[in-house]
């Protein structure tokens, strides 16, 4: 059994961003499903194409996605847009 190195510091974030969590996940709605779980997306100021093999969605449906992967599938909108 090995005992864990208590010297070494933990890292502190400063300002707006972080090295460990500084990344954020965008929301995305799916505009076409393709093969081998890719879904070509609208990210508000593109189409991009992403994998979406860790999530279940639909055409029309919303997604987190972070790296060119979708992490979540969010709700679907009410028609008055909330």
């Amino acid at each position: 059994m090995t005992t864990p190195d208590t010297t070494q510091a933990v890292p502190v974030c400063h300002d707006d961003v972080c090295i460990t969590c500084g990344d954020v996940a965008v929301p995305v709605r799916i505009l076409e499903l393709l093969a081998n779980d890719l879904a070509r997306v609208d990210t508000g100021q593109t189409v991009e194409e992403i994998s979406i093999a860790l999530v279940d969605t639909h055409v029309g449906g919303r997604v987190l996605v972070h790296a060119k992967e979708a992490i979540a599938s969010l709700p679907d909108e009410e028609p008055d847009g909330r």
